[in-house]
């Protein structure tokens, strides 16, 4: 039996009037990618604000690591890393540097928070540009310094939010590389993309958003094989069905 590490109960938020959340429930396993898909406008950001404790609940509850986000957000908080879309570093800054500062912001004292930055630079593949000014580093290289500063406080669960948005295919296949590395030690992700051959490649499960609900979870190939061949069907054709619009589709 898997153990469940997040269960999300029955979530609402409501913006003026607006339910831009409705009754959104599903829970992910220890060790699991579980991909959080919608168009723009479905709900999908807000979820994922609520559950990693930057939006406050209308009503419903999430559960991490038998933590109460809304009772124990802080408990909550020291289990969780995010890695934004946005590029969160100081550019002036080397990449070790960046890493030692938000580890210190964490609560490291300085000796661990060098010893923690330079091992998760060897993970991202990035030892050897520690001392490099990251104003000078690719938008790929930038991406994988973000993924490496989520990781300074050894999170038991990470928010992936775009993660390959704008990278070269060898930062991208690095990327992918680390997420299944950290997914086979054991940590659990939350993971957030518009591109639906990387859902299909790292999500052990998916949850498709819309209107501010859930219309469809499962694994990449079930959710493909409720509607045709899954080695004919892509997850494309599967979110078509379901939203009617394109992942990129805006507004």
């Amino acid at each position: 039996m898997s153990e469940v590490f997040v269960e999300v109960r029955d979530l609402h938020r409501v913006f003026n009037g607006t339910r831009a959340v409705d009754g959104v429930s599903f829970t992910i396993n220890r060790g699991e990618i579980f991909g959080l898909l919608g168009p723009n406008g479905a709900g999908k950001t807000t979820t994922i604000r609520m559950i990693s404790t930057t939006l406050p609940m209308t009503s419903g509850d999430v559960v991490i690591g038998g933590h109460s986000v809304r009772e124990r957000p802080a408990e909550v908080r020291r289990l969780i890393g995010v890695c934004p879309q946005e590029i969160a570093l100081y550019l002036e800054l080397s990449a070790l540097d960046n890493l030692v500062f938000f580890g210190r912001m964490e609560g490291l004292s300085k000796a661990e928070a060098v010893r923690r930055a330079r091992e998760n630079l060897e993970l991202v593949g990035l030892a050897e540009r520690a001392r490099h000014r990251v104003a000078k580093f690719s938008g790929g290289m930038k991406r994988r310094v973000n993924l490496a500063v989520s990781l300074m406080n050894r999170p038991e669960l990470l928010f992936l939010d775009e993660p390959t948005v704008g990278v070269d295919p060898q930062s991208r296949n690095h990327i992918f590389d680390t997420i299944e590395g950290l997914r086979d030690e054991g940590m659990t992700i939350l993971y957030t993309t518009h591109y639906m051959e990387e859902a299909d490649r790292l999500c052990d499960r998916i949850a498709i958003m819309d209107n501010g609900r859930v219309v469809a979870l499962d694994s990449p190939r079930n959710l493909k094989a409720s509607i045709g061949d899954p080695d004919e069907v892509t997850l494309e054709d599967v979110f078509l069905n379901l939203t009617g619009r394109r992942l990129r589709d805006r507004g």
